[in-house]
């Protein structure tokens, strides 16, 4: 007999709703949940390979222990005695930084790993932390912790009530929002336009998105500061600042907030005219007035800056200068601008007490000296710091969700390094690119056998919603969640190791898992839910439209806005010294498709077939120069090699720019993705330099790093 039971997709940042048709123990059809409150039925793609993720035959089930080049199928308790025995082993011999830890993206979508995975993962006293942020969004966490006090204060655009929706580095019609949860953008940007308002995309491709908007302006990777500071230029130069007067004890008042740093940034911004940056950026001076003019003298209006912004050379003052521009021209923390979402779980008291703290450049890495952030190291630096000998030299590392190899720049540097680790040990359901450098993988159940509350996404959502899911399938007997994974080993090499009840800690704390954390952080949140208030609402609870937030949510030591924080102006020396360069030759960034996420949705044939999507895109003016015809194949090659993949001619991209879509790469001996390996692509990562950072936030430089093509 078919049965409905209602849950949350958590394959990307939408979180959509669904509806999940079983009989017996199979997935007989999964839909948008009709009478979600957020998604309203709406949903990708992607929703369907959650059955695909439940069933499929190459996702372990077992602990596997790696003996020479042979695995063994091992019982949990074996695995865990080893990891737990090899680890203390390591720390005792060589200190407690030896030992390093790498969390991929999705620990965001997971309960049990932003709950009990960061008592293991963050509490083991190494400075060798990493994690998928300094490949992502780092930059606008620098910016929030800068500007308004917390790492976890990012706003999100008020999207269902803006008139004017400015798209910079970001195609949400793909990615369905990132920091910006919001299911269903097509219809939320056609809603835009049926109200009268307007949709601009400034972007080096004419996306999805950009197919959609009113207007589409091309703009030259990694000139995004450029551009932001012409549009400050004109914003000052016509006084179309939301500057109240008099200042109140020195400070400048930008509708209801107290603000430091205008003059500052007054003064940044002056040397940088629409005519200037036209030169550097690609767009015409017109456009940048036009713009400024437009987000300025539009009541409800918002600029919206994501990954393209942030994983390029200038990504730190970008992020700043997105969040500075809204607030000078009256759209921050106001209705239909940038605004704070109200969760029902607040973040920001509970982050420090799970290993989230917020700070900034407080140690460099000990090889090449990247700053920290949030106690992490930037993944540019995880290669050298395996390889290189002396003292806090990392000889072991845990990797939580995660694939470095194909996610980051130099993966075949890094999979090198990971061949001379003395211990390596994964939790993981696949043996992935990565994955099969480990000498244990501890599988944990699949995201339909588990509970799933959406804690860091609901906190950057366009909409406050809550929504609880219980597990869909019972899990075997012998399978394990990734939090009771953890679990075991925090209290056998975390702090409650050194505790003669350790073993008691750790039954008291499965007994309560996840659940427990998630009802309190409810009851004490701000809309005093409960757990089990949620359990009775199958669909999930409304809880409102944005609101203002400020100056009661600004975490700043004086409760002002910081305009002007001095490591970004310290940093507009470089931004003038290196974009005045020349530039010749081509450029290359990424992009995003609907079906895919990174590299771990490539196992599904539903979501793989068809056309190859990991093909280059070039103008055709560019391809005619380059000798390139659509369907061959091309080379594409830096100073660390090549790869070769097939040639799609298309006027989308803008002449000197290519784009290739990063996480394939799937043909690395010793994976067991038989449906990705038949798929492969190839890794752009392998190619790109990891030696290309924004030096001020340590973010990798993903985008506009210069390549050359020519056919195969």
């Amino acid at each position: 007999m078919a049965t409905t039971h209602y849950r949350s997709c958590t394959l990307c940042e939408a979180g959509c709703g669904v509806a999940v048709t079983v009989e017996g123990d199979r997935v007989t059809d999964i839909r948008g949940d009709e009478a979600d409150p957020f998604s309203k039925g709406y949903v990708c793609p992607k929703a369907t390979a959650l059955a695909d993720l439940h069933t499929d035959p190459d996702r372990l089930r077992t602990p596997m222990i790696r003996d020479g080049t042979t695995w063994r199928e091992a019982s949990w308790d074996e695995a865990i005695e080893l990891v737990s025995t090899r680890l203390k082993n390591i720390r005792r011999a060589y200190g407690k930084h030896a030992i390093a830890a790498y969390q991929g993206n999705p620990t965001a979508h997971n309960l049990g790993l932003l709950t009990y995975g960061q008592l293991l993962l963050r509490t083991l006293g190494t400075k060798n932390l990493y994690s998928a942020t300094s490949l992502d969004q780092l930059p606008h966490m620098l910016a929030a912790l800068l500007v308004f006090g917390n790492q976890l204060l990012m706003p999100v655009p008020d999207i269902d009530r803006c008139d004017l929706f400015i798209c910079l580095g970001a195609n949400p019609l793909a990615s369905n929002g990132s920091i910006m949860t919001a299911p269903d953008v097509k219809s939320r940007l056609k809603a835009i336009r049926e109200r009268g308002g307007k949709v601009i995309v400034i972007d080096p491709r004419r996306t999805e998105t950009a197919d959609k908007a009113d207007r589409h302006l091309f703009v030259r990777p990694g000139t995004d500061a450029v551009l932001l500071l012409a549009m400050i230029h004109v914003v000052f130069d016509a006084k179309l600042t939301n500057v109240d007067a008099p200042p109140v004890g020195g400070n400048v008042v930008l509708g209801r907030l107290q603000a430091t740093g205008i003059e500052e940034l007054r003064t940044a911004a002056a040397k940088w005219t629409p005519e200037r940056a036209s030169t550097i950026t690609g767009v015409a001076a017109a456009d940048i007035r036009g713009l400024a003019h437009q987000l300025a003298t539009t009541k409800r209006a918002v600029l919206y800056g994501r990954i393209g912004v942030c994983t390029q050379e200038f990504g730190g003052l970008a992020a700043w200068l997105v969040y500075a521009l809204n607030a000078l021209t009256g759209h921050l923390d106001e209705i239909g601008g940038l605004m704070f979402t109200t969760p029902a779980i607040d973040p920001l008291p509970l982050a420090d007490k799970i290993g989230f703290d917020g700070g900034f450049a407080r140690w460099k890495s000990r090889v090449s000296g990247k700053p920290e952030f949030g106690g992490e190291l930037p993944m540019s630096v995880l290669a050298e710091e395996i390889e290189t000998g002396g003292d806090g030299q990392i000889r072991a590392l845990i990797t939580s969700a995660g694939n470095p190899v194909l996610s980051s720049p130099g993966g075949r540097r890094l999979e090198k390094a990971l061949e001379s680790l003395d211990f390596m040990v994964s939790i993981d359901p696949y043996m992935n690119e990565t994955t099969r450098h480990a000498h244990v993988i501890l599988p944990p159940t699949s995201p339909l056998e588990r509970s799933h509350y959406d804690v860091a996404l609901n906190a950057f959502a366009v909409r406050n919603v809550a929504r609880y899911c219980p597990p869909l399938f019972e899990r075997a007997v012998d399978a394990r969640h990734d939090w009771e994974i953890c679990l075991a080993l925090w209290t056998r090499i975390g702090a409650p190791s050194k505790l003669p009840g350790a073993r008691l800690v750790e039954r008291a704390l499965a007994k309560l898992g996840p659940e427990a954390i998630l009802d309190i952080g409810l009851r004490i949140g701000p809309h005093k839910l409960s757990l089990s208030k949620l359990k009775r609402e199958v669909h999930g609870v409304d809880l409102g439209a944005l609101e203002p937030r400020f100056p009661a949510r600004l975490c700043t030591p004086d409760k002002t806005l910081h305009l002007a924080p001095a490591p970004y102006l310290g940093d507009l020396a470089r931004l003038e010294r290196e974009l005045g360069k020349p530039t010749n030759g081509l450029v290359m960034i990424g992009r995003r498709h609907l079906r895919s996420n990174n590299s771990w949705m490539h196992n599904s044939e539903r979501l793989v077939k068809g056309p190859p999507r990991c093909t280059l895109l070039i103008h055709p003016d560019d391809a005619a120069t380059y000798k390139l015809v659509d369907g061959n194949q091309a080379k594409i090659s830096t100073k660390l090699g090549s790869i070769t993949v097939p040639v799609e001619i298309s006027d989308e991209m803008m002449r000197g720019v290519v784009s290739v879509p990063h996480g394939w790469g799937h043909n690395r001996v010793g994976s067991r993705l038989r449906v990705a390996s038949q798929h492969a692509g190839e890794s752009v990562n392998d190619i790109l330099d990891p030696a290309r950072i924004d030096t001020l936030s340590g973010t990798s430089a993903l985008t506009g790093q210069p390549v050359e093509v020519a056919p195969a």
